[in-house]
């Protein structure tokens, strides 16, 4: 195969998966069928499964996708001197609150959306949250660990604090879709001054 039919095959995989991203991140797993993503994509139907062998297959490339662009983009925000990772881990979780506030999240909130849902449906797909959602506790656990290390936070068990934190705003993106109020995101807020022993 030459290097540019290799190079399109591959953007067409990448065009299918970031379509379906953004609709899934709307609708959800479940109610979303291939006809409707590869219709969005403008891909032929007959040749989704010549880059995925299944829809679950998908739902993993999907996932494994997302989590790889997300943990790059986190990593890169929570680089840096120790001094500074404090505001960045406050900044994080404000712009955590503000995609998740968003009427359309396009495909950023794909763990809140997705999670639950597919956990059950997929084992599979389940894996690949499970493995995403300790890498992002694992760059939060580090940036936490370094603040430690250079004297800006204070703190016994940093990795107990990040799986804390991520449960925590999990939980507070749930509870501000139930309610459709916000207030779910200012009381984690505060929480997560508290358990970084922030001032408020």
């Amino acid at each position: 195969m030459s290097k540019s039919i290799t190079n399109e095959s591959t953007e067409v995989r990448e065009h299918i998966l970031a379509v379906g991203q953004r609709i899934m991140a709307g609708k959800g797993f479940s109610a979303v069928g291939l006809t409707e993503i590869l219709t969005s994509a403008g891909v032929p139907k007959g040749s989704f499964y010549y880059y995925f062998a299944s829809k679950d297959a998908f739902g993993v490339a999907l996932l494994e996708k997302y989590f790889t662009d997300y943990l790059g983009q986190l990593d890169a925000s929570l680089q840096g001197a120790p001094a500074t990772l404090p505001e960045g881990l406050i900044r994080y979780f404000k712009q955590w609150r503000k995609n998740q506030l968003q009427a359309e999240c396009d495909g950023q909130c794909l763990v809140v959306k997705l999670g639950a849902e597919v956990a059950d449906l997929s084992e599979p797909m389940r894996l690949a949250l499970k493995q995403g959602t300790a890498g992002i506790v694992a760059i939060l656990a580090d940036a936490i660990e370094r603040a430690v290390a250079g004297g800006s936070l204070a703190m016994d068990n940093p990795r107990a604090v990040a799986e804390s934190l991520y449960q925590l705003w999990l939980g507070a993106s749930v509870m501000a879709k139930i309610t459709r109020d916000p207030s779910p995101f200012d009381a984690a807020m505060q929480a997560t001054k508290e358990l970084l022993h922030l001032p408020h």
